[in-house]
C-alpha cells in the first residue's frame, strides 16, 4: 500500500507539482484542504508544510498536538534559527522549497524511517545550544555580515536595499528577521553584538 504524503503550501501550482513528483514516485500524495482531519485519518504518513505565515505556525503546533504524522517543514529561505523553531514545535524535518525532486523523495523517505533531516548549519546551532546550555544563536551568513558592516559604517537601509538589490520594504523585513536569529532587539544591538563576536572584520 502507498505511504499517504499531505502537500500544504500557499501556492496551487507549487503543490500540484509536489504531487505529482511523489505520486510519480509511489507515494500517495494528496493536497488536502483540511490537512489537521486528513493527517488524523492516516496512521502513517508524512505532511510536506510550507511555514510562512503565523497561520502556518499554528498549523504545525495543531498536527504536533492532535496527530502522529510526521511533518517536513518547507522554507522560501531557511536559517538555522527558524529551522530549529520548527523542529521545537514539532517538526521532524526542515527543507528549503526550491529543493529538488531527488532530494525531496529522499527526505520523505528519511523522515518515514524516522530520522530527521536538516540544514547542516542548523543542527550545528542545535549542538552547540545543547552542548553549552546557552540560548541558540545562529552566526548570520556572509552576506548578513555585510549588511552588518554596512550599517556600521553608517549606510541607510534605503542605501543599503539599493546596494543589496531588495525594496526598501524588503530590506528591513530581511534584517528584522537577522536582528531575531541574532537575538537582539534592533540595528544598534546587533552592530555591538557582531563587533564582539569578530563578525565585521
Amino acid at each position: 500500500m502507498a505511504v499517504p504524503v499531505g502537500v500544504f503550501d500557499p501556492l496551487p501550482m507549487f503543490r500540484q507539482g509536489v504531487v505529482a513528483v511523489l505520486s510519480a514516485a509511489g507515494y500517495d500524495a494528496d493536497d488536502p484542504e483540511d490537512v489537521v482531519a486528513w493527517a488524523g485519518r492516516a496512521s502513517t504518513g508524512v505532511v510536506l508544510l510550507t511555514l510562512g505565515t503565523e497561520q502556518d505556525w499554528q498549523l504545525l503546533g495543531r498536527l504536533h498536538e492532535r496527530t502522529q504524522t510526521a511533518v517536513v517543514a518547507l522554507f522560501d529561505e531557511v536559517d538555522a534559527v527558524t529551522a530549529a523553531r520548527a523542529l521545537r514545535a514539532g517538526a521532524r524535518s526542515v527543507l528549503p522549497r526550491q529543493v529538488t525532486a531527488a532530494a525531496l523523495c529522499r527526505t520523505v523517505e528519511a523522515t518515514l524511517d524516522g530520522q530527521a533531516v536538516l540544514p547542516s548549519n542548523t543542527a550545528a546551532v542545535l549542538a552547540a545550544g545543547e552542548a553549552t546550555g546557552e540560548p541558540v544563536e545562529a552566526m548570520p551568513s556572509e552576506q548578513q555580515r555585510i549588511w552588518l558592516l554596512r550599517l556600521a559604517k553608517g549606510t541607510t537601509v534605503a542605501r543599503l536595499s539599493v546596494e543589496a538589490g531588495y525594496s526598501e520594504r524588503a530590506m528591513y523585513r530581511l534584517l528584522q528577521a537577522l536582528y531575531e536569529q541574532m537575538g537582539v532587539e534592533g540595528r544598534m544591538q546587533a552592530i555591538i553584538r557582531a563587533q564582539a563576536r569578530g563578525w565585521l572584520r
